[in-house]
């Protein structure tokens, strides 16, 4: 069996106690652990896959508190160096009364960018490894040159690379630089999992359908195009696989698209996937794999924060049987 590497942000999410608040007047937030990758490998570790974090967190008592917390998620941590040159991130949050999310970030740089490929070994990877990255650590920074190394390495060793663009563009200097950064990344993974919100400012494409299908190129395999809580489609070249999403309570969407995407992976590596059978996998079981992820990410709506509010598995078992 594989492992689920994970590279980029690991982060603490102030969550205010009060929804529907302009960010400057909330009163009180609750910390929560996040970071898109790390709220990914926690999703696989949970529900029974092993994972490793791959970043960069501050000597700080908010790094402390994120390295407890993924091993308490299951998450491997040996790979998450330290270093006093900067503080780790932190990101508030201010929430919609509909549970949806305004960011400000605190990163300039925080210690995740600083991450440098001299610290990437290829030899930790292997042939049925999965990694999965996303946009937010590829700003122009020595973590982009990390994120570029692990990539080549585990391509090399014949893993599966899994891109989720998780737009954020707060943090970037333009909107253009964000997107040119996507998709210069975009050719390098073999599964893409894209937003509706995301999809036109990506592709520059209007047309749903024609902006899906310029997703495929370089290495790319499969797209999955998540619709909140209108479900998902998972597209393939040849063919594409619609889901329903279900209906919850929600209370904070915080980390719903992070844990639909490790659900999403969870249960291809629990099919033993690999480079050379990824779009017969997704083929024969689509059914099981879409419908796990929409549970993963529903559920995780029901709690606040990212990997605090991640479902057990029984949970999303019990939600799938109805």
């Amino acid at each position: 069996m594989g492992k689920l590497f994970a590279i980029g942000e690991v982060l603490i999410d102030f969550i205010p106690m009060q929804k529907g608040t302009a960010l400057k007047n909330v009163r009180s937030f609750e910390r929560a652990p996040g970071g898109a990758p790390a709220n990914v490998a926690a999703a696989v570790s949970k529900y029974g896959q092993k994972s490793s974090m791959i970043s960069k967190l501050g000597k700080d008592a908010f790094g402390d508190f994120l390295v407890e917390t993924l091993m308490e998620a299951g998450v491997e941590t040996d790979k998450l160096f330290r270093t006093d040159e900067a503080n780790t991130a932190l990101a508030f949050v201010s929430l919609k009364e509909n549970g949806e999310r305004d960011f400000s970030f605190y990163r300039n740089p925080s210690a995740d960018l600083l991450l440098n490929e001299e610290e990437i070994d290829p030899s930790w990877f292997e042939e049925d490894d999965f990694l999965h990255f996303c946009s937010v650590d590829l700003v122009e920074s020595p973590m982009k040159q990390a994120h570029k190394k692990t990539i080549k390495a585990v391509t090399e060793a014949g893993g599966l690379v899994s891109f989720d663009p998780n737009v954020r563009l707060p943090l970037w200097k333009s909107k253009e630089d964000c997107r040119k950064a996507i998709l210069e990344f975009l050719p390098l993974a073999d599964v893409v999992k894209v937003s509706d919100e995301e999809l036109e400012f990506i592709t520059g494409i209007r047309n749903q359908e024609k902006a899906l299908q310029s997703l495929f190129v370089g290495k790319v395999k499969a797209v999955v195009f998540t619709k909140g809580a209108h479900g998902a489609e998972l597209i393939l070249r040849s063919e594409i696989y619609k889901s329903n999403g279900y209906s919850v309570e929600v209370k904070d969407t915080t980390g719903a698209g992070d844990a639909f995407i490790g659900g999403f992976l969870y249960k291809v590596m629990e099919l033993n996937t690999s480079s050379s059978n990824l779009e017969s996998t997704l083929h024969l079981h689509h059914k099981e794999i879409l419908s796990f992820a929409n549970a993963s990410g529903a559920l995780t709506t029901t709690g606040f924060g990212a990997i605090s509010a991640l479902p057990s598995k029984e949970q999303i078992e019990s939600l799938l049987k109805g």
